[in-house]
Order: structure tokens, then sequence, then C-alpha cells
């Protein structure tokens, strides 16, 4: 076996592959051979390491040299400098954005510091299309202990002493929705991975299908043993290519190591697993629509019970979790309840991938201990808000989640706490505002989407949700009145109690929380006319100051409409009829002549 001296990590991640990591990879690689260094230092190609802003990004270890957004034409430098003479590449280097301070190793940089990596445990580290690589970091062992060690009623009461819950949204004990379909009468079982993430801004499944396939196959594993199932499917949306050739190829590597198949490491266990690709659609992320797609119906949820533990796929008892929670589960078998349950708070154990984004510096893939605050992410993990405005608010739990204000940055982040603030954990989607985000308008973002994806089964989603957002549309453009503000909260409480399944039941939480928590921004678009943020488009206005305008034309030159005239004896004015907002008069001013009001 080869020995090398040093080992080039680069991500191969979709984040890093769309900025240009596989020109870099390739580089790297004609790099190396040309320096005839390919013989000594290992190239590795790895899922993504999380903080997606900085990519392409490129690790050397052993010092664990963090190298941000790299370019093919830096790759002769870090060969050079690094490889060849051991000089660190400065410029390359993460800069902390609090001091501007280089931070040379992994370790030290703040969005990784304070994490705590279960679930993300390999991202970044292997290679995920090498079965090698994972079972090098301890994979299979929980496998080999539980079908060697464990009968599954001791597999199974581990997951419950756990404390661990479904991170799909819901937080349902895990372990006891494993103990329902164990009990449940039948021959013939399944398990399912939801891995139809569909949330806007959301990519924590994704990460983890494309840089440790091979955690959710053992975490399906262990369930599939403890529930007495022998067959399995993996429902991944097809717009995730790259997770599911990773998948894939996990799935073909397990089989020809005898992992997977007939007789699992000489045990009577047989467990055999499928993928199917779903087309997209937001609602296949609820239980019963998602088995109706696999079965080849349109995906529509039915009314429960009968519960997925009772009568499931096909008509048999069924358990379903999603990637996050399954990838959980190896680590629980491995380690022990005791372990996992140390981790966290009394009631939410262990940790939670969160997919932070939006006006934030460092956006990225975390994953925190449960009881982290919402500062923590934000200000520390995340650096804090980009281009040092104000933090106004944090939207948690995707379009089925709320937005939380400045009031509650204290706030520790787990199921009971978000819950009793009008939120939820969801899946993980973390969306960070600023001062310039108007909260009626992300109420309305987000009702767009549930509203596009309800599936149109039941009234009270199909027509509630289409009132709501008509409702939200006439108070962005300075319609509304305030018989509509008290219609829209009757209509979100009716939506929300009578909806069939929970696309419907969540879809009113981006409204019922900003209507709680930002009525006044609700009320000035109403009584006066205005949106306080200058976000809304019919509710502003483009005007050029003449005393500040040097009537140099530039804003003319690049106004897509030409509806700025003026000339060089005579300052610049917008016609406000063909004016369309589009701002660029604003962006491209250098003596802040334009203003937004």
């Amino acid at each position: 076996m080869a020995l090398y001296r040093a080992h080039v990590l680069i991500c191969k991640g979709t984040g890093c592959t769309a900025s240009g990591a596989s020109s870099v990879y390739s580089a790297m690689q004609e790099e190396l051979r040309r320096r005839k260094l390919d013989s000594e230092i290992m190239l590795v190609e790895t899922g993504c390491h999380g903080m997606c802003e900085m990519g392409p990004i490129v690790v050397v270890y052993p010092e664990g040299a963090f190298y941000c957004r790299v370019t093919p034409e830096d790759v002769p430098e870090i060969v050079e400098e690094h490889l060849y003479k051991g000089r660190l590449v400065e410029r390359l280097l993460y800069t902390a954005p609090s001091d501007m301070t280089k931070i040379p190793h992994y370790r030290d940089i703040p969005f990784y510091s304070k994490q705590h990596r279960i679930v993300l445990k390999n991202c970044g580290y292997i290679n995920p299309e090498h079965i090698e690589e994972y079972i090098s970091r301890d994979g299979y062992q929980a496998l080999a202990k539980a079908l060697l060690k464990m009968t599954p009623e001791k597999t199974l009461e581990e997951v419950k002493k756990s404390g661990l819950r479904g991170r799909g949204g819901a937080g349902f004990p895990t372990g006891l929705k494993w103990e329902f379909a164990r009990k449940a009468p039948g021959d013939k079982k399944y398990v399912i991975c939801n891995a139809d993430e569909g949330d806007p801004g959301a990519f924590m499944d994704r990460s983890v299908l494309e840089g440790d396939p091979h955690s959710l196959i053992e975490g399906m594993l262990l369930g599939a043993y403890a529930i007495g199932a022998d067959e399995g499917y993996i429902y991944c949306r097809a717009e995730y290519p790259l997770a599911i050739k990773r998948l894939k190829n996990a799935i073909a590597q397990a089989e020809e190591f005898g992992l997977l198949g007939d007789r699992i490491m000489g045990t009577d266990f047989s467990f055999h697993l499928h993928i199917k690709e779903g087309a997209g659609a937001f609602v296949c992320g609820e239980e019963t629509a998602l088995m109706a797609s696999i079965e080849g119906k349109r995906g529509m949820p039915t009314p429960r019970p009968p519960f997925p533990a009772q009568h499931g796929l096909w008509g048999k008892p069924t358990n379903i979790n999603n990637v996050e929670t399954w990838a959980n589960v190896p680590q629980i078998i491995l380690n022990g309840a005791e372990w996992y349950s140390n981790i966290g708070t009394e009631k939410s154990k262990g940790t939670k991938v969160f997919a932070l984004t939006g006006k934030v510096k460092n956006t990225g893939l975390i994953e925190v201990p449960m009881g982290i605050t919402i500062r923590e992410i934000v200000f520390e993990l995340g650096g804090g808000i980009l281009n040092d405005k104000g933090f106004k608010a944090v939207q948690i739990g995707g379009p089925s989640g709320g937005c939380l204000t400045k009031e509650h940055l204290d706030l520790p982040v787990d199921y009971e706490s978000l819950t009793a603030a009008g939120a939820i954990m969801g899946s993980g989607g973390l969306v960070v505002m600023d001062e310039d985000t108007c909260m009626v308008d992300v109420a309305k973002f987000f009702l767009e989407f549930t509203q596009r994806e309800s599936c149109g089964k039941c009234v009270p989603c199909r027509e509630g949700t289409k009132q709501m957002l008509l409702l939200l549309e006439k108070i962005t453009k300075g319609e509304g009145t305030m018989e509509d503000l008290e219609t829209l909260e009757e209509l979100a409480h009716m939506v929300q109690r009578m909806s069939l399944c929970g696309l419907g039941q969540t879809a009113p939480n981006p409204v019922l929380t900003t209507l709680r928590y930002f009525r006044d921004e609700y009320e000035a678009h109403i009584k006066d006319r205005e949106c306080p943020a200058k976000a809304c488009t019919a509710l502003i206005a483009y005007t050029i100051d003449p005393e500040k305008c040097k009537k140099c034309g530039l804003c003319a030159k690049n106004c897509p409409v030409n509806c700025i005239a003026g000339d060089r004896q005579t300052p610049y004015k917008i016609d406000q009829e063909r004016c369309i907002k589009c701002g660029t008069c604003l962006e491209v001013c250098p003596f802040n002549a334009v203003h937004k009001d």
C-alpha cells in the first residue's frame, strides 16, 4: 500500500462543483503529475465541507490548511509553495470577517470550531465513492455490532434510550416510531428514507447523500434489522443527480462487500435497497404522498389513521425517516445511547444540521448541538450580518416554519422552545434576514411556494392558501384594508386546523408569525401605503436629487427601459410612469444622487 506524505482534499459537492471545483481538481491532478508528486501526495475528491460561500475549497493535510475560493490558476502556487516548499499560501487562507485576520487551520475557523459533527463527521473528509474510506472511519462497525452482538429488540431499545427524534420536521421519537412498525402484524415490512428535500434554501440531506451515502445505508440497515424489514426504498428527488449517482455507487459497493443483500455478514438477516427518483413535488415529503409516488400513483396524501406503521407501502407495515435521522443511527449504536443522550438538552437530544443561508456572512451547512442559541448560530458560526447591517429576523423551518425576531436571539434551538415561539425545527432550513427585508413580502414569498406546491386534494389548502396569497398581494401593493388583515388571520387559522396533511397545516406559519411579531409592518402597508423596508415594488419610487446630480448620465445609460432624461446642462429626471423600479440607477450612481423613497 502506498504511503503519502500529504493529502489534498478538494470538495466536489454540488456547491463547490458549481463554483468550478472540477476544473480545480483537474488542474491539481495535472500539476502533481507534471511535478512528479502524484506518487507522494494523495488527491482526494470529497463531499461538501459545509462552508459553501468559500468554494471551491481545498484542504491540505496533515496541516489542515484551508484554502478558499481556489481557481485553477491558483493550483501551481499551492503545489510550489505549500506542497514543495512547505509554506502556506496566505492570500488563499480564510479571512475572519470580524478582524480580517487570516486563519490557516480548518479546526480554528469559528464556522467549524463551534460545531459538533455526528451526521456530518465524514463529509469533507472521505471520498464518498470509495467504500473503503467509509470503513476506515468505523463504517459498518455499528452494523457488525448489532448483527453479531445485539438482538433486534436490543437495537431498537438503544435508539429509544438515546432520545433521537425525527429530524424531518415533526420531531417524533424515532425509537417509538420503530416500535410501532416492529409490533405491527405481518411478515413483510419496509423501511423508507425520505430524501425528498424541497424546502427553499435547504440542502442538508443532499450534502449527506453526496458526501457520506454509506452512513444513510448503514442507518437503514440497522433500522430494518430492528423493525424486521427485508426491503427498503430511498425516495430522492431527480433534481439531485450527483446524490443519486453516489447512492447508486454506494449501494453497488455495499452489495459487493456483502453488506447489502442476502445473509449479511453470514447471519440470517437479509436486506435489499432500492432508489425511487421523485419528480420534485414538495407534497411528496408527506409520508402517505411519498408512498403513493413509490407505488406509481400520483403523489397525494391520504387521511391518517391508518398510519404507515400499520398500513404503509403496498399495505404493509412501513417506517419512514429522513436522511439526517437515519444517518444518526450508526453513531448511536456504535457509541451507545448514553453517549448520544448527553449531547443537547433534556428533551431534544443530539445535534441538528442546518442550512444557514440569507443575509449572513458565512453561508453553508452546519451541525450544532441542540440548545445552541440563534445568536451563536448567526453571529459566531455565521460571522454576523452581511455588510454589517442590522439583524431583523430569522426564518426557521422552511416554508412550514416561522419568522423569529431579534428578541429571540438568545432562544435555545430545540423543539419545545421553537414551538412555543410559533416556529418549528423543520428539516433544518435557517434563513437570516437583515433590516432591509420586508416581512410582509417574506410571508408572501413562502406562501407563494406552498400554494404552488399544494396537491389540490383538500379544499382548505387548495382554496385557503390561494385566498391568503391574494390578500398578501393586495397588501404589498398598498391596496389592502384592515378588514383584509382580519380576514387573512382568520383564513390562516382555518387552513391550519382543517387541511388534510402537513403541507396545508403548516403553510400559514410564516404568515401567523409575521403577524404576531411584525404586525406594525402590515399596518404600515395598509394605513400609510408604504413599505418600511422599501422592498415592495409597488410602494417605492426612485428619484434623482437635482442638487446632487452631476449630470454624468450614468443612470440614463444603464436604465434598461430608457426612462431617465437629462443632459450636461439639465439634471437627470426619472419618468415615474415608465420606471420599472429595477434599482439600476441607484446602483450605478457614484454621487448618491438617486434616492429610494
